[in-house]
């Protein structure tokens, strides 16, 4: 089958939706599909507005619909509600294509969050935006229930998975964790206001913290904790030896859907610490993880736990589920395929 992705997120940004793009992408293509990936690199951009790190694409929905017609797409999904996600969006109702979508994070959050108005207001457009999706993808039960009590959906299940052939235990630690005082408490993901960052930074717990990851939040959060280690953004062999060497992977944000970097944690064999939120409470086990609206007992409860435990529970995450899940969403009953080719 010939699929395309049409979204803001790609690299070189790095965060969870382009790892979970580029992963399952991979798996399609292993599978014997053909996949089209229309992103930001591909367009002349602009930075986004208090976080320029992320490029915004400058196009239409006939440069993205151009590309979408000349790939001869027997299906196509929307993983992002910026503005290659509505050029697309326009493309495919012009046209009358089936298409689906992904809530992959918590926009009217995040949104919130940097304009200080209500997340309320940004549900009109995830309503707006998804709701001529034939499926829309979401990667928790609670991501559902949070979708459906709102008024988003069809919504269908699309899980995470991990690299494990990167992302194993037994592998020796990264060296700049080596002659850190113990426990090493490790974060890694954007260093950005939404992740919610100080409130690890903040936690008094003995040891040292380690940062991993770039962000519009680095220079300050670096000026106001100078005791804390950043890192910078790994990747590769580097990030899971950084994973390896931590004591305790620290999850600090109340607003991701998924949280990738916890699995990938607990696949190295690191406990995981979190606030039972959205995200956390779906993904974690008690036996590799502690949970708490404080985050230091949850630290402490993170450490007593067993790397072995950990290490089992993140191997059961693969990528080739999540891709099955992905393919099965793209044609409800086989009519996305009649649709298109009509």
């Amino acid at each position: 089958m010939r699929i395309a992705i049409a979204t803001d997120a790609w690299a070189p940004q790095v965060n969870g939706v382009v790892r979970t793009l580029q992963s399952v992408t991979a798996e399609l293509v292993a599978m014997g599909h053909d996949v089209c990936v229309i992103a930001p690199d591909q367009f002349r951009t602009l930075p986004c507005p208090s976080y320029p790190e992320i490029r915004l694409a400058l196009t239409t929905h006939f440069g993205v619909g151009r590309r979408i017609a000349e790939f001869g797409a027997e299906a196509i999904h929307i993983a992002t509600e910026g503005p290659i996600g509505l050029a697309a969006r326009r493309h495919c109702l012009s046209r009358r294509f089936l298409f689906t979508t992904a809530y992959h994070t918590q926009f009217p959050d995040y949104v919130a969050e940097r304009t200080g108005m209500p997340a309320d207001w940004f549900w009109h457009y995830m309503r707006w935006f998804h709701g001529p999706s034939s499926a829309v993808l979401a990667s928790t039960p609670s991501v559902e229930a949070i979708l459906r009590a709102r008024g988003v959906g069809p919504v269908r299940r699309w899980g995470r998975g991990v690299d494990l052939d990167l992302f194993t235990a037994g592998r020796a630690g990264h060296p700049a964790l080596a002659n850190l005082p113990r426990p090493v408490q490790l974060y890694v993901g954007r260093v950005a206001v939404e992740k919610n960052i100080e409130a690890f930074l903040a936690c008094d717990v003995s040891g040292s913290k380690v940062v991993v990851g770039d962000g519009p939040a680095r220079v300050a959060l670096a000026r106001a904790y100078p005791n804390v280690r950043f890192l910078g953004a790994l990747h590769g062999e580097e990030l899971a030896s950084t994973y390896a060497g931590a004591d305790v992977f620290v999850f600090p944000s109340r607003t991701d859907t998924f949280g990738l970097v916890m699995i990938e944690a607990l696949a190295c064999g690191t406990p995981v610490a979190a606030y039972p939120v959205t995200g956390p409470i779906d993904v974690l086990d008690p036996a590799s993880s502690g949970m708490d609206e404080n985050l230091g007992v949850a630290i402490a409860r993170a450490l007593a736990c067993d790397r072995a435990a950990a290490a089992a529970y993140g191997a059961t995450f693969g990528w080739r589920r999540s891709a099955e899940q992905f393919l099965d969403a793209l044609i409800p009953q086989g009519e996305g395929k009649k649709r298109l080719s009509a």
